[in-house]
Order: C-alpha cells, then structure tokens, then sequence
C-alpha cells in the first residue's frame, strides 16, 4: 500500500468493492432480522387478539362430515346445518373431508367454500376410509366442541342441538343412538350383536357404536390416531382414557339418495379391530400383565406334566415315546417366550413414556387441578 497527500492509504479498487459488497449484505441481513423480529411481534399480538375473542366469545362448535361420492346431499345437508345451528347463537364452521370421491362432489365443495365463509374443504389423495377422512377432519377443525355427521342425509343435523345440550351436562362424549333404525332387517341384527360384543368385551355399554352422529368436546379427538376401522371405537378409546360418555336417542331417517357402501363384511374387521381398541385400552402402559400372565400360566401347566412324568420315571415307567414329554417341553418353551415378549414391550413402554415427556402425560390423563 502507498500513502497518500495526508498520510491516508490508498486501497486497491477490488478491496473496496469487496468491503462495499459485505457492507450491503450486513445491512440487508439486519434489515431481514429486523422484518422477522416485527413478523413475531405482529404475530404474537394477532394471536393474543384471536385468544382474548375466544375466552369472551361462546365455543365455537366445529361439524366435521366425511365426503364420499355424495354430490347431491352436500348442499341439502349445508342448509340443514345452518338451520339447527344459527338459533343457538353460537359461531360455527363445516369441515368437508372428500375421501377420494369420483363424482361431482369436491366440485359441490367447492361451490360451497366459495359461497359460505364457514365452509372448510379437506381432499385426500384418494379413498383411504372413513377412519382417516375424520382424522383429517379432526386435525382442522378450530373449535372447542366438535360434531360428526354422515353426508347421506340419514342423520337428521336437527338433533345436534339436543347433543349439544347434553355435552353441557358435563359429558366429553355424547354418541347418538338410532333407535329406530330406518335399515334393513339383516344390518339391523348385524349392528346388534357387534354393539352386543363389543360391550362385553369392552366394558363400555352402548346401544349403537355405529352412530355417525356424535359430539365431543375438544380434547377427546385431539391426538387421536385412527386407522382401519377404528372409527367405530371412538367411543370405547375415550371410555379408556377416562372421559364420560353418554348416549342420547336421535332421529333415523331413511335413504334417499345414493346406497350403502358397507357390508356383512365390515363387522368382521370391526371384531378383528375391537381385538386392538380392547388391547391398547388395557394393556399399553402394562404389556407384561398380559404377556407375562400368559407366559406364566403356559409355564406352571407344563412344570406341572413334566413333575408328573418325572414321577413316573422314577416309577419304573418309560415316558420317551408319550407325548405328554412333548407337550410338557413345548409349554414350557412357549411360556418362556410369553414371558420374554412381556418384558421387551414393557422396555419399549417405557422408552416411549420417556419421550412423550411430563407435559404431555399430565394433559393426557389430568381433567382439573385445583390450586
């Protein structure tokens, strides 16, 4: 470098426009935090303004209805809808789930968003069930109760209110009941003797499972995972989880337009699924109660044969060529590996009660704390 008139350096023209280029980039990198901090700050206070509007403002009541291929109900249904609901007073939205449709009706949907302002749309790729139509529904709906019904027209939106009033007896779940059930006499026994199993099974009696016409409080829904069937077994996850569950007649129409798309065949899978609600209901946070006991019984029955067998060869008796030596090793074998699937479930248990973390058990099992 070379010194100028008064002692100041002279810099090459590269290094000043390098010193000139990182300039701009801090100063656009500041002005980009300073936009982000503003962002926050605005987004902050639009949340504070929407919480503040709903603690002084009613709950808002959230209709959640699995679409399939159900063109011509969805705008009778909207009206209808609006009908039960405007005369309670209170803000209300529609969550539209289309569950793959090969119709017209994401077009009727979307008539419908354009047209209403609480009108939600939801599209799956394609018809994944009924099961994860209302997981969808349910990960979208904002409001503080939410009601599901059918889009066929066969449960009347006038009874929600009465649903509505019931929740506000202090229930979490309010399941409709089709008590005079507008079906055929084969789907009719059909739906009795699954409602019939499934109460034995798991200790939750109601009349009708099947009854898309329910209304639960928030926290029911939230975080549930569902997948096959289990739609049917919302009902009896909440019953394990410890929420109150009522039943309440509603009225049954018959059907209009369109058929049936369920069979004979979906009371066997619904046997295949009660199987998963009964066991994550009442042996997820305790797997060995269930392996373990059986790995036990299996284990003491063939300790018992070979304590027989033994007795008998020091009897004078040859036991090589009974089969009771067999079944004797073979429950003993079995128990064993009973007893070690116990343990592996319960170490993987626990590993996911460590990740789940405090906050998220205490919300998942506290109702109130009084401090």
């Amino acid at each position: 470098m070379r010194d100028g008139p008064r002692g100041l350096r002279k810099h090459p023209p590269c290094e000043c426009l390098e010193r000139n280029l990182l300039g701009r980039q801090r100063l656009h990198a500041l002005e980009n935090e300073l936009l982000r901090i503003v962002d926050r700050q605005k987004l902050g206070h639009d949340r504070r303004i929407r919480y503040a509007r709903r603690i002084g403002s009613a709950a808002v009541i959230s209709i959640v209805v699995p679409v399939h291929d159900e063109e011509r109900t969805l705008a009778l249904l909207y009206d209808e809808l609006e009908s039960a609901l405007e005369p309670q007073g209170r803000s209300w939205e529609v969550v539209f789930v289309d569950d793959g449709s090969t119709d017209g009706s994401f077009a009727a949907l979307t008539r419908l968003h354009s047209a209403r302002e609480n009108v939600r749309v939801v599209r799956l790729r394609r018809n994944f069930g009924k099961a994860t139509a209302l997981g969808a529904g349910f990960a979208q709906a904002q409001g503080d109760v939410v009601v599901t019904i059918d889009a066929d027209l066969q449960d009347d939106p006038a009874e929600i209110p009465r649903l509505l009033a019931k929740l506000d007896e202090g229930f979490d779940l309010v399941s409709g009941w089709k008590a005079h059930r507008r079906d055929p006499f084969s789907r009719r026994v059909l739906s009795r003797v699954f409602n019939w199993v499934t109460g034995r099974v798991s200790g939750l009696r109601l009349h009708d499972l099947n009854c898309g016409l329910k209304a639960y409080r928030a926290e029911v829904v939230r975080g549930l995972r569902l997948y096959g069937e289990l739609h049917r077994f919302i009902p009896v996850l909440a019953h394990y989880r410890g929420h109150r569950i009522a039943e309440l007649p509603v009225n049954h129409r018959p059907r209009e337009h369109g058929g049936s798309r369920y069979g004979a065949e979906r009371y066997l899978r619904g046997f295949l699924d009660l199987l998963t609600v009964s066991f994550i209901g009442r042996y997820r946070y305790r797997p060995l109660h269930l392996f373990g006991g059986l790995g036990l019984l299996l284990g003491v029955l063939g300790f018992c044969v070979l304590v027989y067998l033994t007795v008998l060869k020091l009897d004078g008796h040859a036991i090589g060529q009974r089969p009771l030596l067999i079944l004797g090793v073979l429950l003993v074998v079995v128990g064993l590996q009973f007893f070690s699937l116990g343990l592996i479930s319960e170490l993987i248990t626990s590993q996911h009660e460590e990740r789940a973390g405090v906050r998220e058990r205490t919300e998942l099992h506290v109702e109130e704390i009084l401090s």
